[in-house]
């Protein structure tokens, strides 16, 4: 059976560093980032803020989601972020 998944996007300001990454369970994940231990690149830049949440049916569908907005230009990522999260907030706040 399929396992669902999703691609987010983290960032330590409104318009800063972009970080995308692809998990099975986005609180968690969330949470990781927060406290520095999601991955290097985050703690590195302090990216902390959940800015996008994008639910998938299967954890394929998420990968393959994360690969291609990886390989999409920053304008096109912010215009995204911004479609759906105009004011930056932090999702985190609304999944913890």
């Amino acid at each position: 059976m399929a396992r669902g998944g999703y691609t987010y996007i983290m960032t330590n300001k409104p318009r800063g560093v972009l970080y995308i990454g692809v998990t099975a369970d986005i609180a968690a994940r969330a949470e990781q980032h927060r406290n520095g231990t999601g991955s290097a690149f985050c703690k590195r830049y302090g990216l902390a803020q959940l800015v996008l949440v994008e639910p998938h049916d299967d954890i394929t569908l998420a990968i393959v989601r994360e690969k291609a907005l990886k390989a999409w230009k920053r304008e096109w990522k912010i215009r995204l972020i911004e479609e759906s999260n105009p004011d930056w907030r932090d999702m985190a706040d609304l999944i913890l």
